[in-house]
């Protein structure tokens, strides 16, 4: 096999060594499932995107986390346009063809946004008493007004409101509780976020070998916070900035905006911090 060419870039990043790390290999063509399950692993970053030609689309793309594939992620979308602009030449519109379906994407400069897919009806979510738990917090940090739900843009996850930034901050997920509510193929995700004005501060949680991982940045639970509002009746058009990594040490902005239409469009700005090769 050829020499596989890949960049590094950080997804949702103010500054070169925030954001959400991505790496995106440039051509995958050849690349076998399993290598490519087992080229995630190597770099274990929460994705790892592989680009592919498409008839339908500027390009086709794969996602991995180092333990299964994914139909659809927002910052590997978002990385992964900005690498397809210049490998592609195809300007500031790109479309990606996903498992989840095609995908548009546009930039203003490194700052990329997606529209989303429309949301599949929302599912019921446990109740307060079995969540605060779960998330390590007590049923009075659930925000009552808003109550917790099963949304699905792309990828179905579980969107719970808290009543304020410290319950946020204060979340402390246990992973035994944490798998007991369920979710697609039994993995476990759990989006918390409080809302101030049009600012929200948001942790998003998942289970990776029995333990709780911490996402910095995550572009699918920002689409699906938008798919809430439209199922919660929110009042449009609304357009919220995310601010999500402060636990993690990795600061990640993402723009938010549900229009009149219902379209959900989620941004951020792209940095890329480095390339090579891998020979196999």
């Amino acid at each position: 096999m050829n020499p596989l060419a890949f960049r590094i870039v950080n997804v949702f990043a103010e500054t070169a060594l925030a954001g959400n790390p991505l790496a995106v290999f440039e051509d995958a063509r050849g690349v076998d499932d399993a290598t490519m399950q087992a080229l995630a692993l190597q770099f274990n970053l929460s994705e790892t995107t592989f680009v592919l030609p498409s008839e339908t689309a500027s390009a086709r793309v794969r996602i991995f986390t180092p333990a299964f594939e994914m139909p659809f992620a927002g910052h590997p979308t978002l990385g992964t346009a900005h690498v397809v602009r210049e490998i592609r030449r195809a300007g500031d519109r790109v479309t990606l063809e996903m498992q989840a379906g095609v995908i548009p994407v546009s930039a203003d400069g490194d700052v990329w946004t997606l529209t989303a897919n429309a949301p599949r009806p929302p599912r019921a979510a446990p109740t307060a008493a079995a969540l605060a738990p779960a998330l390590g917090l007590q049923p009075g940090d659930l925000d009552r007004a808003h109550p917790p739900l099963w949304i699905d843009t792309g990828t179905e996850q579980l969107v719970i409101p808290l009543a304020s930034y410290d319950a946020v901050r204060r979340a402390n997920p246990s992973p035994a509780r944490l798998s007991e509510l369920g979710g697609v193929a039994g993995r476990a995700m759990a989006y918390v976020l409080a809302r101030e004005g049009d600012a929200v501060l948001a942790r998003f949680f998942f289970l990776k070998l029995g333990s709780v991982v911490e996402d910095p940045g995550t572009g699918s639970a920002c689409a699906n916070l938008g798919g809430y509002l439209l199922a919660t009746g929110a009042s449009l058009p609304v357009r919220l900035a995310i601010d999500q990594g402060e636990a993690v040490g990795r600061p990640c902005r993402l723009g938010l905006r549900v229009e009149a239409d219902r379209s959900i469009h989620v941004s951020g700005r792209v940095i890329e911090i480095g390339r090579g090769t891998i020979s196999l």
